[in-house]
């Protein structure tokens, strides 16, 4: 049985190796490293791939939702509704802004924010609701447009791990307001570093987003929008991205053909599988995440069989130390904190081959019948 690692990003990097040396020759032989002709290319093309006005390039995907926020006029008394098992960096960047997060439990099947419970959260502090489309799954969008219109909320969607996926035939990040994306290493549209990109159809939003990238900049040491700071998309990452982007619905393809060979190979296994896409909703497989209640014994007997793993995410949000002043408690969201004990990360990524993809369900195969 052959040692299977959780990721692999040297299998991609050798793939375009020499694509990404030229891309990296071109921007050092420019001299000019932030926020030149390579982020200003890479933007419009992310837009256009997305289908979106403006695409526009920041430091990580943490302060893009930061930013957005920031840029709908988000700010300290506020509230912002999101999840509390899609670990912290949504968290993160609501707090960043002065508002405070507001939790809503998951469905037990999307793992996604439950529309039916969303409405009970909002109260007359409410400016946003922050879904998150999890593992490369898209959350129910529909019903949680409709509830944030009737209520008067921007919807902005983290798409951290969801790049590329499609909800009633539109690419998420373009359904709310505006679509926060990171560009860490092993998203579906990875950089060599951090990155991130915010995404809206809206004028005045994206002017803000510019100028709240860079101190809050109307003109070069000119600060006239409030909430500025230092977020910038690099030349070099936006042009590892240029390349990497024409790539990403084949990568995505390939992601849920391996999919696939998980279902065939678990079907019978002794773990829950991910549940397939509700109609209009799409999976992209940022992460191939199964159910246990026997989770950590599980991850060391794969552990020992060279099977690499990990956990998204270990503890919800409202449970962690820094955030026990926002009053939650364990029992507060009981479907997350039961995720929280059982979710369990096989290897996914395009490059996994047939071979490795059966060696890790037989090693999963092999836990049942050793216990």
């Amino acid at each position: 049985m052959p040692d299977v690692p959780f990721g692999d990003l040297k299998r991609q990097t050798a793939s375009l190796r020499g694509d990404l040396d030229g891309a990296v020759m071109r921007v050092l032989e420019s001299g000019w490293y932030i926020l030149g002709r390579e982020v200003a290319a890479f933007e419009e093309e992310f837009a256009a791939t997305f289908g979106a006005r403006h695409a526009v390039g920041v430091g990580n995907g943490t302060e893009a939702i930061q930013l957005a926020l920031v840029a709908l006029g988000v700010g300290p008394e506020d509230e912002v509704i999101t999840v509390p098992n899609a670990g912290v960096p949504g968290v993160a960047a609501i707090v960043l802004t002065g508002a405070r997060p507001v939790f809503v439990d998951v469905d037990a099947q999307s793992y996604n924010l439950d529309p039916a419970r969303l409405e009970a959260a909002i109260t007359p502090r409410t400016r946003a609701v922050l879904p998150v489309h999890l593992y490369g799954r898209t959350a129910a969008l529909d019903p949680i447009l409709e509830i944030a219109r009737r209520h008067g909320l921007d919807v902005v969607e983290d798409c951290a791990q969801a790049h590329g996926a499609r909800y009633a035939g539109k690419v998420t990040g373009t359904l709310g307001r505006v679509g926060c994306f990171s560009f860490y290493p092993t998203k579906n549209l990875g950089a060599c570093g951090d990155g991130g990109m915010v995404v809206t159809d809206d004028d005045d939003i994206a002017r803000r987003l510019r100028q709240l990238r860079v101190y809050g900049w109307d003109r070069k040491y000119y600060s006239e929008t409030p909430g500025g700071t230092n977020s910038r998309l690099d030349e070099l990452q936006a042009a590892v991205l240029r390349v990497k982007l024409a790539r990403l619905a084949a990568w995505n393809r390939a992601r849920q053909e391996r999919a696939a060979w998980y279902g065939e190979f678990l079907s019978a296994g002794p773990v829950a599988l991910p549940a397939g896409p509700a109609p209009g909703e799409d999976h992209v497989y940022h992460l191939y995440v199964v159910r246990s209640p026997q989770r950590d014994a599980l991850q060391v007997h794969l552990r020992a069989r060279g099977i690499g793993t990990d956990v998204h995410y270990p503890l919800p949000a409202h449970l962690q130390p820094v955030y026990r002043s926002l009053g939650y408690q364990e029992g507060d969201f009981l479907v997350s904190e039961q995720l929280a004990r059982e979710v369990l990360s096989l290897p996914m990524y395009p490059e996994l081959t047939r071979v490795e993809v059966e060696a890790v369900a037989a090693a999963v195969r092999s836990f049942e019948e050793d216990a």
